[in-house]
């Protein structure tokens, strides 16, 4: 059967693979802070937002377990958020600055929104075989964004989740592999999107002045412009076999 975005997401929030995570965000609600003591949590998998046509395809880490897994969309419910939607609305890319909840009607238009991890891990951080056993959905939803010419990864976590889609996709990389810094950008020609790096807007980052509004705003505004100027992708993603994230 011909995969799509609604089957992705379908297969996606059944997803029970990793029992640390399906504990942990499962868990979260009765640990909410007292500001959201009460609320609903999604506690399921977050899949993707956005456009469907996206040329811009923003790659996070993990979906907060306050934030992102108890709204039920990518940086939607925590500060990170208010950085990453703030940009792509002054870049024109998103109809608000600011993501409340799924039903809010925030539009992105020509962007996309998703992780490397679909569940909230502890302490932010999933371990390999918890990015492994999500990785396959991250393959898919590649595939099916055919317009994709930029990925702008926010950490190093999701750095280096794109250099192993571009491994799957038979894109030869650099030696020796490029490292995640700020600004960092990779083009391996027309065959993969180009691969452009942010730091994480967590709270540890712009708290302490490590990433700044404007340092954020100058590379979305950047991987805007590449993605109007840049070579086009191939017409047609099929899903390679490589299913496993590669660490190598």
């Amino acid at each position: 059967m011909r995969d799509s975005f609604r089957k992705l997401e379908r297969e996606l929030v059944r997803c029970r693979r990793c029992q640390r995570l399906v504990a942990w965000r499962e868990r979260a609600a009765s640990e909410a802070p007292r500001s959201l003591q009460g609320a609903e949590y999604w506690s399921r998998p977050v899949p993707g937002f956005g456009d469907e046509r996206a040329r811009i395809l923003v790659l996070g880490l993990a979906p907060g377990a306050h934030g992102a897994n108890r709204t039920g969309r990518p940086f939607t419910g925590d500060a990170s958020g208010s950085l990453v939607y703030g940009a792509l609305h002054r870049a024109g890319s998103a109809s608000r600055a600011v993501s409340k909840a799924r039903d809010d009607g925030l539009v992105l238009a020509d962007a996309r929104i998703t992780n490397a991890a679909r569940c909230a891990p502890p302490g932010n951080r999933p371990t390999a075989e918890e990015l492994a056993n999500c990785f396959p959905y991250l393959v898919r939803e590649l595939a099916l964004l055919r317009e994709t010419r930029v990925i702008l990864c926010l950490g190093g976590i999701a750095w280096a989740a794109a250099l192993a889609l571009a491994r799957a996709w038979g894109a030869e990389l650099p030696r020796p592999k490029p490292r995640f810094a700020h600004g960092a950008e990779l083009d391996l020609g027309a065959s993969f999107p180009l691969v452009l790096a942010s730091y994480h807007p967590s709270r540890q980052n712009t708290n302490t002045g490590r990433l700044t509004r404007a340092m954020f705003d100058a590379l979305v505004r950047r991987a805007v412009a590449r993605s109007v100027s840049g070579s086009s992708p191939p017409r047609v993603r099929t899903v390679p076999h490589h299913s496993v994230l590669d660490s190598r």
